[in-house]
């Protein structure tokens, strides 16, 4: 029988594997009754997809709100329908003798916030059906661009056709558009030929863990390589409630608290731990917004 397990999985998710087929192999091998992930990976992406399990899928939304970092590699000189390796190539071009200073500078110049549109292989929905079918079905719909921030962008190699770089982006960006919106300011075309998710914030310097390694650990030691419930909320700041204010928080009322900054922040008790996130409205109101019902981390 399925049983309640509370913690964050950082799983190092392999090639081929859907975002959905790996939540469903994490959920069995840990006999979880509730799991989900934060942001999907693509079959062809490799890396970080952090699996929530139990209370922790409450806090799901930190995650795919934040940024992402990548390893990317791009084939210059092809391009392919679902701009990536599933489908096949169907133009080539003739590179230019492009060298690493030419492509660092690209890379440096390319616009940090600039508005993309979603590619027409994406399961974005139109009219209730995913923008893939249409594709699919040879049809091209109109999609409205949307703005995105990219925050760094580092050359890691060139051997051509191949440019591999690190990128650090805002949510929504789209890795395969990006490839060929670098390939147009460098007045060329590319497909995406690898990816690999290196962190989703704050995660990244943490141990990831692959399915082999997961398969070879005792129910024991799984639980081990669980983070805390509230492991993806350390960019908020934390508040520890006085003992009088615990029972009105946990039953959803607001909160009187010494005069403090607003804004959202974690709460914490004196021998309870992490007890969900708050917000600090003036003056000196706490209002819930988030609740643990199991005190199951290790906070």
């Amino acid at each position: 029988m399925p049983t309640d397990i509370h913690g964050i999985l950082l799983l190092d998710k392999p090639l081929g594997m859907s975002s959905a087929g790996a939540v469903a192999r994490v959920k069995h091998l840990f006999n979880a009754r509730k799991a989900g992930h934060t942001g999907s990976l693509d079959p062809l992406a490799t890396g970080l997809l952090p699996i929530c399990f139990g209370e922790a899928t409450k806090f799901g939304a930190q995650l795919l709100d934040a940024d992402k970092t990548y390893r990317v590699t791009v084939r210059l000189g092809e391009r392919t329908p679902s701009a990536d390796r599933e489908s096949e190539v169907i133009e080539r071009r003739e590179l230019p003798s492009f060298s690493s200073a030419q492509l660092a500078q690209a890379l440096a110049d390319f616009p940090r916030e600039y508005a993309q549109v979603p590619p027409m292989h994406s399961a974005l929905k139109q009219d209730g059906k995913p923008l893939y079918e249409y594709a699919r079905a040879g049809i091209t719909r109109e999609r409205a661009a949307r703005a995105i921030v990219i925050h760094e962008m580092r050359l890691l190699d060139w051997q051509t056709p191949d440019l591999s770089f690190e990128v650090r982006c805002s949510k929504g960006t789209y890795i395969r558009v990006l490839a060929e919106d670098l390939a147009a300011q460098l007045g060329t075309i590319a497909h995406l030929a690898a990816l690999r998710r290196l962190g989703v914030a704050p995660f990244g310097a943490e141990p990831q863990w692959s399915f082999e390694a997961l398969d070879s650990f005792s129910p024991a030691q799984q639980q081990e390589v669980l983070l805390p419930v509230d492991a993806a909320l350390t960019n908020w700041r934390r508040l520890d409630l006085s003992a009088g204010g615990v029972s009105a928080f946990r039953q959803g009322q607001t909160v009187s608290i010494p005069a403090d900054l607003p804004g959202t922040v974690r709460i914490y008790a004196a021998g309870l731990g992490f007890l969900g996130l708050g917000e600090i409205q003036a003056p000196g109101r706490l209002v819930p917004l988030r609740l643990i019902s199991a005190l199951s981390n290790r906070a």
